[in-house]
């Protein structure tokens, strides 16, 4: 029943006419108890009324007043709701006590939380009692009291349940018609609506959209049933139109085929069409055991034709490239469009190796030619990489990765050119790749190592220390920073190896302490990337908190070209370093092309001399001009000056004495672990030292 509106509907009728027809009845019933409880307090109050004044004499005479007042109070107990009665004397002393017809434990209850005297006169209602409480004689001085207590709930009861019997049977009655009345009216209300439905299930079941439905009913259902017919016009009309479309559609079907396959600018087959071609070659390729060769290009300087002129002529530049490269290639190969600027031909399954690199040369010729378009004369060229389906074991996602890594090795030599894959570049390009993936890994394993290179002044006394990362990798061994510090600066990983050596440096900072018994620096190097890390600053400041390390231990290095590629962000963050107490060095000092003018706009101490200065020395007359330049500006500027890359007594005796502060080198130690630095002493003998670097080598 509940499946149609019907059910719910009369449901709801049913029990709301129930609902009220309950609330009536005991409205009634309700209203019918108040009145006879009032009827019952003014039938008690009479008969205290006339029992009062039938006392009253016998209280007036004190006579034997227990004997008298006995029989008039047995009268009582006709009443069949009569509890008991009781007669206090003046002094609230009970003189006589009449039980009822029910239990007097309610009045002696009540009796001992209230005196007769302090009862209220007059007639109150407790726990379904009426009690009665009544002056005998005189009211201002009353001879004594009388206490009536009649039971209100039996006759009250009684007298509600012949209410109950009299009104149930015509309330019912009444909810009954009522909700038959009802249920027959919304049956007649809603027919239209059933009819409505039976007629959408046969144009469902039928599919039939030319029927319309009769329902003409002046209400919501006949509006309903108006739309509904409206509804199955317009379907009826889009059916028509989807029918004339399906033939116009199957006539698209080939030209969007053409467009999924084929590039819309330069019309050559775009890059699923010759990826989903080479599945099929390669496997062709392993079943007959051949070869299948792939040269893949990109145009070299493109974007920046691009960037200058605009979209719409590098668009026409795509279509030049398109069509001289399609008539370069043979009858069988195939020229395609990856996207961007990047293009692939598959030769010729007949294809040697020659004719493939003869291929390459006549590529990279054709684009010697400039492109003349729209006035202008632009000049693009190629780099091409080289790649086999038996070096990539016929794996087409390899095999377009290894023709991707040769053409950037073109790039990397220069571009204009083309190289064929060998499997080294797989392997450099994995070792990279597995490094830069393994450098978060390392740091949590404790795989860096933090190496010291020794600082001496001209005495030979050691003043200070350089602090440099080495890389014990589980798998590659000894890793130089030359090799993963690049591959972190491009991972963005470099500022996380920053932070982990400044943490090293300080953990290892007691021990330095006590091994050298003076003031001295240890010196860390930064990279351009730390410098522009902004929370860099208070990265340090915590870590020095933690370690407890004095600030004036510590020297931070940064090249000349870090500095002068964030002038400001480097000027910023070296002067809150230099307020925290740290010393600043310039390092690779004049090894680029930047102006002598920034030194007097930067806060620094220390001037690194380049070991490419250095390392000339004794060859070169230019290289001591421009040390002795580099020198001779540091002492004016009032900095201190470090020479790195010291190998030989020559370079130490030129650089003292022209008045170096301080030297490192190999020719006082390589850069060690902490354990040989500490082994060390504090101060070189530096005539056995430059002995025995003027002492030829016997091997």
């Amino acid at each position: 029943m509940l499946k149609t509106i019907k059910g719910p509907v009369g449901l709801i009728i049913t029990v709301s006419l129930f609902l009220m027809a309950f609330l009536l009845i005991m409205l009634s019933v309700n209203e019918n108890k108040s009145d006879h409880i009032d009827i019952e307090k003014q039938h008690g109050a009479a008969i205290a009324r006339g029992l009062a004044n039938t006392l009253a004499p016998f209280m007036a005479r004190e006579l034997d007043v227990e004997r008298t007042l006995t029989p008039l109070l047995a009268g009582l107990i006709e009443y069949h709701h009569f509890i008991g009665a009781r007669v206090y004397n003046a002094n609230d002393e009970l003189i006589v006590e009449q039980s009822g017809h029910h239990n007097r434990r309610f009045a002696e209850v009540f009796f001992q939380q209230y005196p007769a005297s302090a009862m209220p006169n007059g007639t109150l209602v407790e726990n379904d009692a009426v009690i009665v409480r009544k002056n005998i004689g005189n009211s201002l001085y009353p001879d004594g009291y009388l206490v009536l207590f009649f039971d209100i709930h039996i006759p009250v009861k009684e007298r509600l349940e012949k209410l109950l019997m009299s009104v149930t049977l015509p309330v019912f009655g009444l909810w009954l018609l009522c909700t038959l009345a009802s249920l027959f009216l919304v049956h007649r209300l809603l027919k239209p609506l059933t009819v409505l439905t039976q007629f959408t299930q046969a144009v469902v079941h039928k599919k039939d959209f030319a029927l319309r439905t009769s329902v003409d009913e002046a209400n919501e259902i006949g509006t309903l049933g108006q739309h509904i017919n409206s509804l199955l016009a317009m379907i009826e009309v889009e059916l028509l139109i989807n029918h004339e479309q399906n033939q116009t559609l199957i006539d698209q079907q080939e030209t969007m085929s053409r467009l999924a396959n084929y590039d819309s600018l330069t019309g050559l087959p775009n890059r699923q069409f010759v990826l989903d071609n080479l599945k099929l070659e390669l496997a062709r390729a392993r079943r007959n055991e051949e070869d299948l060769v792939l040269l893949f290009f990109d145009l070299d300087g493109f974007k920046g034709i691009n960037d200058s002129l605009g979209h719409e002529t590098g668009d026409l530049i795509l279509i030049e490239v398109a069509d001289r490269v399609s008539s370069l290639i043979r009858e069988g190969d195939l020229v395609a469009r990856l996207g961007g600027d990047e293009f692939l031909i598959v030769p010729d399954r007949a294809a040697r190796d020659t004719s493939v690199e003869h291929l390459a040369m006549r590529l990279i010729s054709a684009f010697n030619e400039a492109f003349h378009l729209r006035g202008l004369s632009l000049t693009v060229g190629v780099s091409i990489g080289i790649a086999k389906a038996a070096d990539a074991q016929y794996d087409l996602s390899e095999l377009m990765s290894n023709a991707d890594l040769a053409m950037y090795r073109s790039k990397a030599r220069g571009r204009g050119g083309y190289t064929v894959f060998t499997p080294d570049m797989v392997e450099t390009h994995k070792r990279k790749l597995h490094l830069a993936n393994a450098i978060e890994h390392g740091l949590k394993d404790d795989e860096f190592i933090v190496y010291y290179q020794v600082k001496v002044n001209g005495e030979g006394m050691i003043v200070g220390l350089e602090a440099l990362i080495r890389w014990q990798h589980p798998e590659f061994g000894m890793v130089m920073p030359s090799e993963f510090i690049p591959i972190a600066e491009q991972g963005g990983k470099i500022t996380a190896i920053t932070q982990w050596v400044i943490d090293q440096v300080c953990a290892d900072m007691p021990t330095l302490k006590g091994w050298l018994k003076r003031r001295f620096r240890v010196s860390i190097n930064l990279s351009g990337h730390d410098i522009r890390n902004s929370s860099l600053f208070d990265t340090i400041y915590q870590i020095f908190t933690r370690h407890q390390i004095n600030p004036e231990y510590v020297e931070f290095e940064v090249t000349e070209s870090a500095y002068l590629e964030n002038f400001a962000l480097s000027n910023k963050f070296f002067k809150r370093m230099s307020n925290m107490g740290c010393a600043i060095a310039l390092d690779d000092f004049g090894t680029g092309y930047s102006s002598l003018s920034y030194l007097t706009q930067i806060s620094i101490d220390t001037l690194k001399i380049d070991k490419q200065f250095v390392r000339e020395l004794e060859t070169s007359e230019r290289s001591q001009l421009v040390t002795g330049a580099i020198i001779d500006l540091a002492k004016r500027l009032s900095l201190s000056l470090c020479a790195e890359g010291i190998e030989n007594s020559f370079q130490w005796d030129y650089l003292i004495s022209h008045g170096c502060d301080h030297i490192q080198g190999f020719m006082f130690s390589k850069p060690v672990p902490l354990e040989e630095v500490i082994a060390m002493p504090s101060q070189f003998d530096l005539p056995q030292l430059i002995a025995q670097q003027s002492q030829p080598d016997k091997n």
